[in-house]
């Protein structure tokens, strides 16, 4: 296959049976990207050609760096080599397709848990027990002198607005101990209240 540019439009010549036929390179499955990017470098590539101002070396260079690195995406794409014609000194270049780049399989390696930290777990759910204890029965015999019924209502909403939050960090490796902590300052708390009712 040979990489070519008539009248401005990027052809690719090949031979077949019936000798050698130019295709257009959208009838070809090479994407719409690829073949856009042909066209847009045959019309280019011929304004270089056709300027009537003697070749630019530069303008030349880039025509023809471009052209061999679409010859290199039509190898890549076709798996197969690939010449190229430069259209502005007429040099014909052959491209090979890249070799496929072995992947390498990643192995999966199971890492070992880290050992739970109890000494340290256990420190900061006694803290949050503690603090919970007191605001909780703080909170209830500061209201409860007003109104018991008032003091009740008051620990509903404090726990129904904590327990969204416990539930979620349950399951968190560093917040699960201060749900713990959580969990336990109000239960004491109640019990200590029940036991301020007898």
């Amino acid at each position: 296959m040979e990489l070519r540019v008539r009248d401005g439009r990027a052809v690719l010549a090949g031979e077949d049976d019936s000798g050698e036929r130019e295709v257009d390179p959208h009838s070809l499955p090479l994407g719409a990207d690829l073949a856009e990017a042909l066209h847009e470098w045959a019309k280019v590539a011929d304004a270089v050609v056709r300027s009537e101002t003697p070749a630019d070396g530069v303008a030349s260079a880039l025509v023809a760096r471009r052209g061999k690195q679409l010859a290199g995406r039509i190898a890549s794409v076709m798996n197969s080599p690939v010449s190229y014609t430069d259209p502005v000194s007429g040099e014909l270049v052959s491209v090979d397709a890249p070799e496929a780049a072995e992947v390498p399989v990643p192995t999966l390696v199971e890492d070992e848990p880290e050992p739970t930290p109890w000494g340290t777990g256990l420190t900061v759910s006694v803290i949050t027990a503690a603090i919970v204890t007191v605001t909780v029965v703080s909170l209830s015999l500061g209201l409860g002198e007003t109104s018991r019924w008032l003091a009740l209502v008051a620990n509903v909403l404090v726990v129904g607005g904590l327990a969204p939050s416990v539930w979620l960090g349950r399951k968190v490796p560093v917040w699960r101990w201060v749900a713990y902590g959580v969990v336990t300052g109000v239960l004491v708390a109640w019990l200590a209240l029940i036991l301020t009712l007898l």
